[in-house]
């Protein structure tokens, strides 16, 4: 069994109000309560941490299971939404929903269509960090497939 670690250091130099920093390697950000949360909102926040490793978790790992069907993608993107609910004064991270935008080659059938439509969604199920949150967090897919227009 292999086994990948990943590494975080953080600082915080106060209360609540504060503004912090982590570290991972590649990811340097400051970190803050979120203006919405009546915090100083200065650089990034658990909540949207949380929605972007999802997002990436699911984005990639749809391109991967494309690339292994040998199924071409003319384009691949999305958009995630996170929704926490405030119930007496705790947030609960509720839901997420993807929005995957597929843009197939113009000539791509309905069976393609079709089996990409599949993937999308067996590539939500399959993402690790989805896995991770399952039972937690509704995770939600709203696929848009379309073909690209001819030049």
């Amino acid at each position: 069994m292999a086994e990948h670690h990943f590494y975080l250091k953080a600082d915080w130099p106060g209360g609540k109000y504060s503004v912090g920093s982590i570290d991972a390697g590649n990811l340097k950000a400051k970190i803050s309560i979120p203006h919405e949360m009546d915090g100083p909102g200065i650089g990034t926040n658990p909540d949207e941490m949380l929605l972007g490793a999802a997002a990436t978790c699911y984005i990639i790992t749809l391109a991967s299971m494309l690339e292994i069907s040998s199924l071409e993608a003319h384009s691949l993107s999305l958009e995630s939404e996170a929704i926490v609910e405030v119930t007496r004064g705790v947030n609960t991270f509720n839901k997420i929903i993807h929005r995957p935008i597929i843009v197939l080659p113009a000539k791509s059938s309905a069976e393609v269509q079709e089996k990409v439509k599949r993937l999308a969604e067996k590539a939500e199920a399959s993402c690790m960090i989805t896995r991770a949150i399952k039972g937690n967090v509704d995770v939600q897919l709203e696929v848009n497939i379309s073909l690209k227009e001819q030049d």
